[in-house]
């Protein structure tokens, strides 16, 4: 199973591709599609237009089974929270138009999976995504984010599968 994980920002989208077998995962890819604030009137539309055109290309290139977003983290800025959502929208709809179903995490139930703490600093997340895999070049802290959502959906999926083998086996 190939999963892509991504990490909604407006300037700065993390995403990360790794490649599921059993309980072994595989690095494929990260990095961070960058929006550049402008001064013109129309400058969110063109951002989210050009999120969505980086985006829709990993997930042309990379070809991911399922994919994993991180929930929006609320802040007292009810501006820049909603524009956050709105970059979350364009998270979320990218993967949806290719068919692709979508998991989304709380930022502190990804974090407790990948580090064993619901509040574990950006530098313990890195460290640990480094501990999932392997000698991987980790493009920016959005991309490590990006790749904990992923490694997160890819324990969350292996449990709900164990559950349902030990369901069927009760039942059977």
């Amino acid at each position: 199973m190939r999963v892509l994980g991504i990490d909604p920002g407006l300037r700065n989208l993390g995403w990360g591709v790794i490649d599921v077998a059993g309980a072994r995962l595989t690095h494929v890819a990260n990095g961070i599609c960058h929006s550049t604030p402008g001064e013109e009137e129309g400058d969110l539309a063109l951002r989210l237009l050009s999120l969505h055109g980086q985006l829709t290309e990993v997930v042309a290139r990379f070809a991911p089974d399922v994919a994993a977003v991180e929930h929006t983290f609320v802040n007292k800025d009810a501006v820049a929270t909603l524009k956050l959502g709105q970059a979350r929208g364009i998270a979320l709809l990218v993967p949806a138009q290719a068919g692709i179903a979508v998991g989304e995490y709380a930022p502190n139930a990804v974090k407790k999976t990948v580090v064993g703490v619901g509040h574990a600093a950006k530098q313990q997340v890195d460290h640990m995504v480094r501990l999932h895999l392997p000698g991987v070049q980790i493009a920016g802290p959005d991309a490590a984010d990006a790749l904990a959502v992923a490694i997160c959906h890819a324990h969350h999926v292996q449990s709900a599968g164990r559950l349902q083998a030990a369901l069927r086996r009760a039942a059977g």
